[in-house]
């Protein structure tokens, strides 16, 4: 699984867990609905540090708890892609 799949599948499933749409956690993070649905629906590449803190905030969790879950423990190692 790629890190920005892990990350989706992450999102929705603790937007499920804890009962919230897209549109609740954008109200409750600061962070744009646009932004979370397109993190959730895979278009989002990759998205900052800062964004997840905000996502983890609106979430109730820090970011030690999103990375702790299962979806992460699949990851493929992935290749950099190097600049001119």
């Amino acid at each position: 699984m790629k890190s920005q799949e892990a990350v989706a599948k992450r999102l929705t499933r603790l937007c499920y867990e804890k009962g919230c749409s897209p549109y609740q956690l954008s109200y409750g993070s600061g962070v744009h609905v646009s932004t979370i649905k397109s993190i959730i629906n895979g278009k989002s590449r990759n998205p900052g540090i800062n964004t997840l803190v905000r996502l983890c905030g609106g979430l109730g969790i820090n970011v030690q708890v999103f990375f702790a879950g299962e979806e992460f423990n699949e990851l493929e190692l992935e290749e950099v892609e190097k600049g001119d």
